[in-house]
């Protein structure tokens, strides 16, 4: 998984992140499902992400990885 420049992160659809409204957690592919999850969990545990947050990170991610 390469990292995205800002100029490639600002042409993904709103609808390819897990939460488009701030643009956060890319999930284009299987591979950026699979770290959304661990990365949302990461800052679930941190404090800095909410439960309702990680439940949305973890529905849209398991969408990409079940192949929806």
């Amino acid at each position: 998984m390469s990292k995205l420049t800002t100029d490639e992160r600002e042409d993904i659809p709103k609808s390819k992140f897990a939460l488009p409204e701030e643009r956060k957690y890319p999930i284009e592919d299987k591979a950026h499902a699979r770290n959304a999850k661990a990365r949302a969990a990461q800052q679930a545990k941190a404090g800095n992400l909410s439960a309702a947050d990680k439940r949305k990170v973890d529905a849209k991610a398991d969408q990409v990885l079940k192949g929806r």
